[in-house]
């Protein structure tokens, strides 16, 4: 087979969503699966509508075309606020889009009443994490702006978390945003349909137990592809985090390194240095690098260590048998490394699985802190 590639387990995406989705369904709140990692695929996007999934997100247009280009007529909106140029391809391809200003909605709703459509606006509100969204205090001023405008329809609002700050969401970030939610139809009158109340950082938040309040959406990628929760890295309980596999190929082995001198002629070549030679007893290259993937974000195989990497070449050290030039090496990826890997043009995407596959026992991260059985 095609190194370096990419073997994805169809059902363990469809396994990790539908265990997410009967947790949440019970409290109110539907999934929207997120394939913005996986650029858009069509089988990735089709396992999570199988396992639950009530719609699809992406944050590129490109993507959500693929989706479209094949067959895929089911409702995606667009979760980054859709750019000025490209409004057109967005209300012809997208139910919805989030957005937070007002310039672009009006460019939307132009090109909505080209058509003759009309296109949801999903409001952001920035709740704490700093990468975008509307101040709450002038979400009603342009929530009824929106309101006034053909072409256009205010569906919803939403939140982010965790994905800039790093920070989880609180319970009072959580009951403030659904307070929003009740200002806003108090203002403009209409029901509020969508009140997405953030990412797979929010699951811990959602499966405590508590109230959610108007939350009655969340928008998950990585929970459902990796089976981890962001914040702290932690496997969900029941979920599998083998879903996605980078395979490279060895194309060097070098059974016994001699040591060089090392001249630094820039001053962040230390930096990136990970692993000295005479750490290690043995070495080995790969047809891999920094053009195809996140090298930190990869998990070395046990027994491994990571010397470095360059464009295209990994290297990596061990102290076992040396595998022979030609054999294949497999790794586990973060979500970082995940997106990389995807939008590589040289890295051959391999789907397969049976969805019957039980559930994944081996543990990512820390430990598990979250239950979904």
């Amino acid at each position: 087979m095609t190194c370096p590639r990419i073997e994805v387990d169809i059902g363990k995406i469809r396994h990790n969503t539908q265990k997410i989705a009967e947790r949440l369904g019970p409290l109110g709140i539907g999934v929207t699966g997120v394939t913005k990692a996986v650029c858009g695929h069509p089988a990735i996007a089709q396992a999570m509508l199988d396992g639950g999934a009530s719609g699809l997100a992406d944050a590129r247009i490109s993507n959500v075309q693929r989706l479209r280009a094949a067959g895929m007529t089911g409702p995606i909106t667009l979760i980054r606020t859709p750019m000025t140029s490209q409004a057109d391809q967005v209300v012809q391809s997208c139910d919805v889009s989030y957005n937070t200003e007002l310039s672009v909605i009006s460019a939307l709703a132009a090109a909505a009443i080209r058509i003759r459509s009309v296109h949801g606006i999903v409001l952001m509100v920035e709740m704490g994490d700093l990468r975008d969204g509307i101040r709450p205090e002038n979400l009603a001023g342009i929530a009824q702006q929106v309101m006034q405008m053909s072409g256009v329809a205010l569906i919803g609002i939403g939140a982010n978390f965790a994905c800039l700050s790093g920070l989880a969401p609180t319970m009072l970030q959580m009951t403030t945003f659904s307070d929003l939610a009740d200002e806003i139809e108090g203002v403009c009158g209409p029901f509020l349909d969508v009140v997405s109340g953030g990412n797979s950082a929010n699951l811990p938040w959602a499966l405590d137990e508590r109230a959610t309040g108007r939350v009655n959406d969340l928008r998950l990628g990585e929970a459902i592809l990796l089976g981890v929760e962001p914040v702290s890295g932690d496997q969900i309980s029941g979920l599998h985090t083998d879903a996605f596999t980078l395979v490279a190929e060895v194309i060097e082995t070098d059974p016994e390194p001699a040591p060089s001198a090392i001249v630094l002629v820039g001053p962040n070549l230390a930096r990136r240095r990970i692993a000295q030679a005479s750490d290690v007893s043995k070495r080995m290259i790969l047809a891999m690098g920094h053009q195809d993937t996140d090298i930190p974000g990869l998990s070395m195989p046990a027994g491994s260590t990571l010397i470095g990497a360059t464009s295209d070449h990994l290297v990596i050290g061990t102290s076992h048998s040396l595998p022979s030039v030609g054999s294949e090496m497999r790794f586990q990826m973060n979500y970082k490394a995940l997106m990389h890997a995807m939008a590589a043009p040289d890295i051959e995407v391999t789907l397969f699985g049976d969805p019957s596959t039980p559930p994944a026992q081996q543990t990512q991260g820390k430990v598990d802190h979250l239950a979904l059985v």
